[in-house]
């Protein structure tokens, strides 16, 4: 049975560079309603340096109480002193779940301290319910999205799950929402810290923007061919703001980086539009941007899997298609 003293919901809020990681704030939303579905608290646990202003925005967020660590050391992200502080304010305040978002930083955090506390950890969650037993049913998909793995930890607390970026939504924002601010002190020592960093490098996407924060996405996929013809969707993409991606076949073939591939093995993304172009819609694809605003599909197989989740299909040779939408949108079409 799990200790009767456990108590609460928990998330880890993740910041970089004076700002609340947008999975945070998603995931702040999702705790807020297991919270209330549980009739607990929902508390944040922040490590940072002079990050009390975003401690006070996740109140506003619906956070009721954030722990604050603040040590300059802990400005940037690094494995061994944040876990030190999960763990030991885990081990002092006994939460009943807590929640990570399942970033690189959030997979390495909760990897580390499940490892170290000896409780469970379910990954990549798109989906979480409450049981009558008060456990979290922690949801993700399996057999490479084929089917939905029902986890539970029913004999250890916290039960730790982290939750998939862009999966669920941003929480809503409500200026002046009061909360409380705890400041928690943890005791360092040096061969905490046997790493440091020495120069931080944010990746960006198409048009300068990160793939998971666009608001138009293009994506190619096995149907284009090789990996020239992705300069069809680059000109596309540019005509319409949009950032390019690719299905995990493309990516497989070599034709455009890993770093931009949608799906359940790759990005999630959940744009205002999603342009499908030659992507049969297997349903590992289908994970990682079905939740997009309005979806755009061009397949010559009217049969394709993608029609069923398209808003707008285009049944045709992409090769023919695709241009026609360039001299359109260029305004140089007959």
């Amino acid at each position: 049975m799990p200790p009767p003293e456990s108590k609460g919901v928990w998330v880890f809020l993740e910041q970089r560079r004076g700002r609340l990681r947008d999975v945070s704030i998603q995931i702040i939303g999702e705790g807020r309603r297991i919270a209330d579905e549980m009739k607990v608290a929902l508390s944040g646990v922040m490590p940072g340096w002079r990050t009390e202003g975003l401690a006070r925005e996740a109140v506003e967020y619906g956070v009721d109480k954030v722990y604050l660590v603040e040590d300059q050391r802990l400005e940037n992200y690094l494995s061994r002193p944040y876990a030190k502080v999960m763990v030991t304010l885990i081990r002092k305040h006994k939460p009943e779940v807590v929640l990570y978002g399942a970033s690189k930083n959030g997979r390495d955090l909760g990897g580390r301290v499940h490892a170290i506390i000896e409780t469970g950890l379910a990954a990549d969650c798109v989906k979480f319910e409450v049981t009558k037993e008060r456990n979290l049913d922690m949801i993700r998909p399996a057999y490479g999205g084929r089917s939905l793995a029902h986890i539970i930890c029913a004999n250890h607390r916290p039960q730790m799950a982290s939750a998939r970026a862009n999966v669920f939504k941003r929480a809503t924002k409500t200026p002046g929402r009061q909360g409380s601010i705890v400041r928690e002190q943890v005791d360092f020592e040096d061969r905490d810290f046997d790493t440091r960093m020495v120069e931080f490098v944010e990746s960006k996407g198409q048009q300068g923007a990160k793939l998971e924060d666009a608001k138009v996405v293009v994506a190619g996929g096995y149907g284009l061919r090789n990996q020239a013809n992705f300069k069809m969707v680059d000109e596309l993409a540019k005509l319409v703001g949009g950032s390019v991606a690719a299905s995990r076949k493309a990516v497989d073939a070599g034709w455009f980086p890993k770093e931009y591939q949608v799906g359940q093995t790759g990005k999630t993304v959940r744009p205002e539009v999603y342009w499908a172009i030659g992507i049969s819609g297997a349903v590992q694809h289908l994970a990682g941007m079905q939740e997009s605003g309005r979806i755009i599909a061009i397949n010559s197989d009217q049969n394709a899997a993608i029609f069923e989740m398209a808003d707008y299909g285009i049944v045709g040779d992409l090769f023919h298609v695709v241009p026609e939408l360039v001299k359109a949108l260029k305004g140089t079409g007959r």
